[in-house]
């Protein structure tokens, strides 16, 4: 018997469909219908095996966004979808849904350099910073005060503001990344990063308040990830959604520790206590007597990629109109010419894995002998890598309005190591579904484990958080650390290998050796919850008090 077999769960389960978090009523247990226990019965790890040797091999060049390989994936997810004989739910009777989007790539006259009164230094791209200009023009040119702004956060919930006032209009602001560190739970959640902490909040706030641009400072141990990973993230072409009226950054920067302790030293400064100095609310913004000369060259393609979106229409007449949604992203990180050796960042799991998954979840799906009441939708989006593009575009624009979608379930880098013994749904916690999901857990066998990482934000750095700002109440399913025969060490120690060694480097690649125990247990999973979410009384909904109830009750549900 294959090993996979033992998730199987006992035919007579059953799980507890909930109503409104408001009530916290449990109504009677609705077992999972026979039909549907034998479609996830079908669920066969060598299937997603298939998905991800192909999808990740070097013939579709890293599946960049806007280029030959992310379009080669996309139109192969959409062969599948046609194959399981899903109703297709993109735009003019397709499968896709077409992003506008442009294609920014900085050019070699582009030059960034930090000016005092006594001299000039001219920073090294991708050693000593990365930079975009995010205004889509072929040329800008900035000259301007380098303010210290701190974290750069203004959060009333919090009583907290590192601008203070200050008219910082026409500056470039210098920040840290992440956000004040605490244990308190009702100060941005304590170790959990929130939104604040992220770096496109930061973007977003400093363009908000009239700022020409942003340099952020980049520290391992805050940003919980290296170097390497801002830099391979920020070279070559990089993706953004077409300008919607917003306002955008002429500079948005990252650059290194050494390169802010240097801007803290020719003020007169020390960078260590301008760090201290940020974690009070008594923090002021500070004006350094350095300036950011920047000369941005940019080449820009409009192009147009593509999400991928199907349905299985549900059985139930008066709820068909309402749908549950499974998201993963298919692109990555393409190919960087002007590296030498293996220069094809392929992302066998990150996130061809994610794609793998919702291809059989749909397989199984379609192939069941009975349909759930709701229907069902699968996206797999485009531009993740570049900053949630794709599914902010369809967040924006969902097939069904947003407020009659009643759960995402998103899959995103599910690593091939084995038979799970731990769930990871973080997220979960903050919807009224979260105890059909522990139901289930202790159903399969599976311990939930908290997130491992808090303060690395894994909720605002993926695809579900995209949903979640248009109301939809969504969360990823990924395995925890344990698995069967190792002890937990050994999956902290395979977590912290893969981010060091392979997280967004070229040797993310597909091996034979890979075990798809993990993610065919994880498919079977996130399609019981998935069929349970279908199949209740009511729309799942944010529990009360949560940052995103509030677009859940005021979703306009356009199109």
């Amino acid at each position: 018997m294959r090993r996979w077999l033992t998730f199987f769960l006992p035919l007579t389960f059953a799980l507890t469909i909930l109503g409104h978090s408001q009530s916290k009523k449990r109504s009677s247990p609705v077992k999972l219908s026979g039909p549907a226990f034998s479609a996830m019965q079908k669920v066969n790890p060598e299937n997603i095996r298939a998905h991800v040797r192909f999808l990740s091999h070097d013939l579709l060049e890293g599946r960049g966004t806007g280029q030959r390989g992310g379009d080669i994936a996309a139109e192969y997810i959409a062969t599948q979808f046609a194959l399981y004989g899903l109703k297709p739910a993109g735009e003019n009777g397709s499968y896709l849904q077409k992003v506008p989007m442009v294609g920014i790539t900085p050019g070699d006259a582009t030059t960034f350099s930090l000016v005092t009164n006594s001299h000039s230094t001219d920073l090294k791209p991708l050693d000593q910073y990365v930079a975009y200009d995010e205004t889509q023009k072929p040329q800008s040119d900035v000259d301007a005060p380098i303010v210290y702004v701190g974290y750069g956060i203004e959060a009333p919930e919090y009583n907290w503001n590192d601008y203070k006032g200050v008219d910082v209009k026409g500056k470039v602001l210098l920040m840290l990344v992440n956000e004040p560190p605490s244990d308190d739970v009702k100060f941005f959640k304590g170790k959990a990063l929130t939104y604040y902490g992220r770096w496109t909040y930061k973007y977003e706030e400093a363009a908000r308040k009239g700022a020409v641009g942003v340099i952020l400072i980049h520290k391992t141990e805050m940003a919980s990830y290296p170097w390497e990973v801002v830099r391979n993230s920020n070279s070559g072409e990089k993706s953004f959604l077409q300008l919607d009226g917003s306002p955008k950054l002429q500079v948005a920067s990252w650059v290194q520790l050494d390169v802010a302790r240097q801007i803290a030293q020719d003020s007169s400064l020390n960078i260590d206590k301008l760090i201290q100095d940020a974690r009070s609310r008594d923090f002021h913004p500070i004006a350094l007597p350095v300036r950011l000369k920047a000369h941005m060259v940019s080449k820009v393609r409009p192009f147009t990629s593509n999400n991928v979106i199907a349905m299985l229409p549900g059985r139930d007449t008066k709820i068909k109109d309402e749908a549950v949604l499974y998201t993963a992203h298919y692109d990555h990180l393409g190919i960087r010419p002007d590296m030498p050796g293996d220069n094809i960042y392929n992302g066998a799991d990150d996130n061809a894995t994610g794609c793998g998954v919702i291809l059989e979840i749909a397989r199984v799906f379609s192939e069941s002998a009975a349909k759930p009441k709701r229907s069902v939708l699968f996206a797999a989006v485009t531009a993740e890598e570049q900053g949630l593009l794709g599914s902010e575009y369809l967040g924006k624009h969902p097939p069904i309005p947003a407020n009659k979608i009643s759960l995402d379930l998103n899959f995103d880098d599910l690593p091939p190591l084995g038979a799970p013994e731990e769930v990871e749904v973080s997220g979960a916690e903050r919807t009224d579904f979260y105890p059909t999901v522990e139901a289930m857990a202790k159903d399969f066998r599976l311990a939930i484990r908290p997130d491992s990482r808090p303060e690395a934000g894994h909720y605002y750095r993926s695809d579900h958080f995209s949903l979640a700002r248009v109301g939809i109440p969504s969360f990823s399913i990924s395995e925890g650390m344990k698995f069967k025969g190792h002890d937990l060490a050994w999956g902290m120690k395979q977590a912290e290998e893969y981010t060091e060694h392979r997280y967004h480097q070229p040797s993310d690649e597909y091996s034979p050796s890979m075990d798809f125990t993990a993610d065919a247990a994880m498919a079977r999973f996130g399609f019981a919850l998935g069929w349970a979410a279908a199949e209740q009384s009511k729309l799942i909904q944010w529990e009360q008090g949560d940052e995103f109830e509030k677009a859940r009750m005021g979703a306009t549900g356009k199109n």
